[in-house]
């Protein structure tokens, strides 16, 4: 019973991404139910004296939850957020969904707003003066933005995107072979056609957006996805960068969330690989001699993000034997957005007069560029002082770790052993944040900590309430079973462990899988489906290895998780690194290859466990 219990766990942690794909989130809950029906039909037929009537009886309640239940009874409407950007955009007048998209990676939702047309250009210097065209507005989970912009062909009704600072390394580059990591609704193509790109390769990882981009909307795009100098790569960004065949003049990393998700920190505890030192470096491998790599993020004051990813920059210069990383590296901001500019030969003279040249026509202010002084920042969008600046002077002196370390956010350089990019959250900043939060502080919080410990307290409460009162209340009667408490703590232990390993083979997992959701269905599934095949063969592994004694059994088990854990802890980021390549179902299904021995032993020491103390108190 364990065993099945345990692969139909797995089983079903792996189909629901499959279902994902196909149905609406509440279309698949009501799938859900009507499995939860299902079982009770197969219960029913060998428990209930009425077997038929019963099994069928419960057989149609699954046919009517999973064909016309309405949705609202299964899964009400969700309350969105006022401060979402969906819920803002559809209080324009006149403006209307006209698209709907659902995949694991998120609902994504197309808007149209006639009235009062969109208009997104992040980093849009002031200076414009060119009315963008028209734009369908494409929100992933009711927030992060992409545009898809209306194009008829004529490169000067894009121009305005010559003045956004994404626009800046196309200054110091002529025809560059270019690489879009993170396509989205198709405006850096754009960008990169109007600037004469020689070639275009534009990496999307949501098989849903190439779609709405690509085909449902292409007459709208004109067609810019269909170029006979573009290729659209469903990828991962990291991964196909990691195993890109080909050199390229400019690596283009445009912005990929909103500004509200980013200033509330929701993706503070989420892993990214994108902008690690091992992703910088591996994105400078691939550039050509005079290549540049092109990172904007959105500008937040006191700065987070940029001086965070100028530290990975300059990491990652370090690891390529890079002895002066300042003369590789230039970063400049607009009035919302910084763009990063990370050089694989230093800048010449000829670039840092183009750069120059570009940010003064456009208002756009120079934080750093090879020669720089306090006398060039901080000239038209002006802060109380230069951040950046200070910041990066600092990252590139002799007191870095001192910076770093007493810098207000976390701004050390994230891994690929701790892919936290987005986490900026210091504990000890707090009581100063909360002090300010009538001034403005409160928005300078990560917010997923403090959610993460309210539920953690939640959790902890309950747990008093629900598990160890009952307890204290039978005190007195359990009192003569706590020479059993090793028991208790055996199976405590286990369960502790089981879920640890879990977790370190999620977090292996997603640069791997290419997505966080991936990872955690495929390690789920495989753990859980393995670990009940484990269960199964328990007693015959007791019998035979164990020559008939559970305890020894469960000790070789245990033995041989150790050498396997270990094994896997050396062995798999040499092992990912050469199949990162693979295609997605060829790497789930070498995943799942990999789990299935660790897992198969892990799923031994419970029902052996269960067994020695059934044998006990016999």
């Amino acid at each position: 019973v364990y065993a099945f219990d345990l692969a139909g766990a797995g089983i079903g942690a792996l189909g629901i991404v499959g279902l994902l794909f196909l149905v609406f989130p509440s279309t698949a809950l009501r799938f859900v139910a009507a499995l939860a029906f299902a079982a009770a039909a197969f219960a029913a037929f060998g428990m209930v004296r009425h077997r038929w009537l019963a099994a069928g009886s419960l057989g149609l309640a699954a046919a009517f939850v999973a064909v016309s239940l309405p949705p609202s009874w299964v899964a009400p409407e969700p309350h969105m957020s006022q401060y979402k950007g969906l819920r803002m955009a559809l209080e324009v007048p006149n403006a209307r969904v006209i698209e709907e998209r659902s995949s694991p990676l998120g609902l994504l939702t197309v808007v149209e707003s006639p009235t009062v047309p969109f208009r997104y250009a992040p980093g849009l210097s002031l200076a414009n003066t060119q009315e963008p065209p028209a734009q369908l507005a494409v929100f992933t989970d009711g927030d992060g933005i992409a545009a898809i912009t209306a194009y008829g062909g004529d490169p000067a009704k894009v121009a305005y995107l010559d003045r956004t600072t994404a626009a800046l390394p196309y200054r110091i580059l002529e025809r560059p072979r270019v690489l879009i990591l993170g396509a989205g609704g198709g405006e850096q193509v754009l960008l990169a056609l109007r600037a004469g790109a020689d070639t275009v390769d534009a990496v999307e990882v949501n098989p849903q957006m190439i779609d709405l981009a690509r085909n449902r909307f292409a007459d709208f795009a004109g067609g810019i996805f269909s170029r006979p100098n573009l290729r659209l790569h469903l990828a991962e960004a990291r991964a196909f960068a990691a195993t890109a065949g080909e050199r390229y003049d400019l690596i283009q990393m445009p912005l990929l969330d909103s500004f509200s998700a980013a200033a509330a920190g929701v993706q503070s505890l989420h892993e990214n690989y994108t902008y690690t030192v091992e992703a910088m470096r591996d994105y400078l491998a691939i550039l050509g001699p005079d290549g540049v790599v092109a990172i904007t993020r959105w500008l937040r004051v006191p700065p987070r993000d940029s001086l965070k990813l100028f530290a990975t920059a300059i990491a990652a210069l370090e690891g390529e034997g890079v002895a002066e990383p300042g003369r590789h590296l230039a970063l400049i901001r607009s009035w919302n957005t910084a763009t990063l500019l990370v050089t694989k030969s230093p800048f010449k003279g000829e670039d840092i007069a183009a750069i120059r040249s570009f940010a003064a026509e456009n208002f756009f202010d120079i934080s750093w560029v090879p020669g720089i002084s306090a006398s060039d920042v901080n000239h038209f969008n002006q802060l109380d002082q230069e951040y950046l600046y200070q910041g990066a002077l600092a990252l590139l002196g002799p007191e870095r770790a001192d910076f770093i370390e007493r810098y207000k956010f976390a701004i050390a350089p994230a891994t690929d052993n701790r892919p936290y990019f987005f986490d900026f959250f210091r504990w000890r900043a707090l009581p100063e944040l909360l002090a300010l939060r009538t001034k403005g502080g409160a928005a300078m919080l990560d917010w997923s900590y403090l959610i993460l410990v309210t539920t953690l307290v939640q959790a902890a409460i309950l747990s008093a309430v629900l598990i160890l009162l009952p307890l204290w209340i039978r005190r007195h009667a359990l009192g003569k079973a706590l020479h059993q408490l090793r028991f208790g703590l055996y199976f405590l232990a286990l369960g502790l462990a089981f879920l640890f390993i879990e977790i370190a083979f999620i977090q292996r997992f997603v640069l791997f899988l290419g997505h966080p959701f991936y990872a955690v269905a495929v390690v789920l599934a495989g753990f859980l489906a393995f670990a009940g095949l484990g269960s199964a063969v328990a007693a015959w592994w007791a019998a035979t290895v164990g020559r008939g004694s559970a305890v020894r059994g469960i000790a070789l088990a245990v033995g041989v998780i150790a050498v396997l854990a270990a094994t896997y802890l050396l062995a798999l980021p040499s092992v990912f690194e050469r199949l990162l390549a693979f295609p997605d179902a060829a790497k789930i299904a070498i995943a799942l290859l990999l789990i299935a021995p660790l897992a198969l032993f892990m799923g031994m020491p419970f029902p052996l466990g269960l067994g020695h103390v059934g044998a006990r108190s016999e």
